[in-house]
């Protein structure tokens, strides 16, 4: 038998899996990765205005990681470097974050859990949340997708069709915000990047058509989240970490792979 919260773990990686797969693809193609490890460092300063005012942690941080993405595409509009923008909002939120819940009194904070996750903690309730918000990030992709493809191979090509790549970079907003607020409490803000990035480029590896890439980039999420949850289980090792490691693996051997046939 399978304990309930090894089942509600496995239920969990499931559904990061379906919506970090295919919008993973969308952060390697578009090539933000910085944009998605910036907008999860910022979770930590939504989870500190969450206690601070008394609100859900989801929602906190829903709102900063939103916030964090339009105040890049302000800076980036006014000239400055997107990488420098990233950089200068990414960490400032995070130390703002920490600071913040120093100053939080009567509320036990477990700080590392939101840093590092604490996929094996979670309740009934946040299940429920986490497949909410997977069903409606792939159901943005599904609705989207021709037209996020088409912007993001090319620009110029997808304005002659009447695609407006901004809106298209705002659902890609919206959808990894969603993501970063609802994985928070699997991977901590300091690995959700990760989940988005590392399936997608083992993905890129063997798949010829965007829809295979996405496909494949679903199944080696699960796989690594599955595969994490028992390497931590057997060997007694952090859950979080166990997963991005497992992912990490599959990354090296798929590389190898490759490496072998050529």
């Amino acid at each position: 038998m399978i304990d309930d919260f090894l089942l509600r773990a496995g239920l969990a990686v499931i559904a990061l899996a379906l919506a970090s797969g295919p919008l993973g693809c969308f952060v390697v193609w578009r090539r933000m990765a910085y944009f998605g490890e910036a907008t999860a460092h910022a979770a930590i300063l939504g989870v500190a205005i969450s206690f601070g005012f008394g609100l859900s942690v989801e929602i906190g941080v829903l709102a900063v990681a939103l916030a964090m993405a339009l105040s890049v595409s302000a800076l980036s509009n006014k000239g400055h470097t997107m990488d420098g923008a990233l950089g200068t909002l990414s960490h400032s939120a995070l130390a703002l974050g920490l600071v913040g819940i120093s100053f939080i009194k009567g509320v036990r904070i477990d700080v590392e859990a939101y840093l590092f996750g604490d996929i094996l903690a979670i309740s009934q309730t946040d299940l429920w949340t986490i497949w909410s918000g997977a069903i409606i990030v792939v159901a943005l992709i599904i609705w989207r997708w021709q037209a996020l493809l088409t912007s993001t191979l090319n620009q110029e090509l997808a304005r002659a069709s009447g695609i407006n790549p901004a809106k298209e970079q705002v659902i890609l907003t919206i959808a990894l915000a969603i993501v970063v607020a609802v994985s928070i409490k699997i991977l901590g803000a300091l690995l959700i990047s990760a989940m988005l990035l590392i399936p997608a480029s083992t993905a890129r590896q063997f798949a010829r058509t965007p829809e295979r890439m996405t496909v494949l980039a679903v199944l080696l999420s699960a796989t690594s989240g599955i595969g994490g949850l028992w390497v931590s289980f057997t060997a007694d090792t952090p859950a979080g970490p166990s997963i991005v490691v497992f992912a990490a693996a599959l990354f090296l051997l798929s590389n190898l792979a490759r490496r072998n046939q050529r």
